[in-house]
């Protein structure tokens, strides 16, 4: 039987995560085991449950999740680090005869993860000098040096994005250039087959804003509190996950509850939108319906036909 590694792929609240939990559930219940290989970059920090949609153990039915609950909120997981752990994870599942099911929402990670996809190197005193400015100057102020030197890649940035922005003009201090775009579609991981969920914008954005309020029922604000008072500002990358940088506004006195929810439902939009629009130039993607889904069986069958 052919090596497959399945890739599923859609915007937040289009149902990544029950399905693939589905998929597995069915290849294992017919002797062809399956495990989940999370390609979500804020699913790895331990305590961030809520306003990540993390699976519960209820919800993962025993099927085996690789990168979930991996990191303290307190340390950064960059893209190479996740390209290495995933893969790693991936070879693992094939060495034992496992299917793996990558999971993600970010074009980015999906990308690095699957495809033949080289990150420029680092200079940790350049780094550090560019760290120091940001401190010093703000990111908006940054954002417009990176605006002059490399205006395509500004456009993919958001202003007070400071992480990036300073990896990029870091990039360019190195090389001399910053590539906005994402490499050619070749794939660097075996039988790779990705297929992505189609969802409607008016029934994204109503499941979206439905989330949000699940999210602050469940108790977003007391998590984002406790998780503050662990370190979560320290954070570079957890404290800028969507709903926990708008909570600990909130919690700053930045900005009302209600309106921390309200950027929060605003941001995931914005972020759904930008993700299909890279994932929409990906010829290679099986686009099914979100709202009508094949049988597991008659999409894995689907799959094997693609290799």
């Amino acid at each position: 039987m052919s090596v497959l590694t399945l890739a599923l792929l859609g915007p937040t609240a289009s149902g990544k995560s029950a399905l693939a939990v589905r998929l597995a559930v069915h290849l294992t219940a017919h002797s062809r085991p399956a495990e989940i290989v999370n390609a979500d970059s804020m699913l790895v920090y331990r305590g961030m449950d809520i306003g990540t949609a993390k699976p519960t153990e209820e919800e993962r039915e025993g099927i085996p999740h690789h990168l979930i609950d991996v990191l303290d909120i307190d340390q950064t997981a960059t893209v190479a680090d996740f390209q290495r752990l995933a893969r790693e994870a991936i070879t693992s599942c094939h060495d034992r005869g496992v299917v793996p099911i990558v999971v993600g929402g970010s074009a980015l990670y999906l990308r690095a993860i699957l495809d033949e996809f080289a990150f420029p190197g680092t200079d940790p005193a350049v780094r550090a000098e560019l760290e120091a400015e940001l401190s010093e100057q703000g990111s908006l102020a940054m954002y417009e040096r990176l605006a002059l030197l490399a205006p395509e890649a500004a456009a993919e940035m958001q202003p007070m994005n400071g992480r990036r922005i300073v990896r990029a003009l870091e990039v360019i201090a190195l090389t001399g250039s910053y590539r906005a775009t994402l490499p050619e579609h070749r794939y660097a991981v075996p039988g790779v087959v990705q297929v992505g969920l189609a969802i409607d914008r008016a029934t994204m954005d109503a499941r979206i804003d439905a989330r949000v309020d699940e999210m602050w029922a469940k108790g977003l604000v007391a998590e984002v509190a406790a998780l503050a008072g662990r370190g979560l500002r320290e954070g570079r990358t957890a404290s800028r996950a969507l709903g926990y940088q708008q909570v600990l506004a909130y919690l700053d006195g930045r900005c009302t509850e209600e309106q921390a929810a309200k950027d929060t439902a605003a941001g995931t939009r914005r972020f759904a939108r930008k993700q299909l629009g890279w994932w929409r130039r990906d010829p290679r993607i099986v686009w099914v319906d979100a709202l009508d889904l094949p049988s597991p069986a008659d999409l894995i069958e689907e799959c094997e036909v693609r290799l």
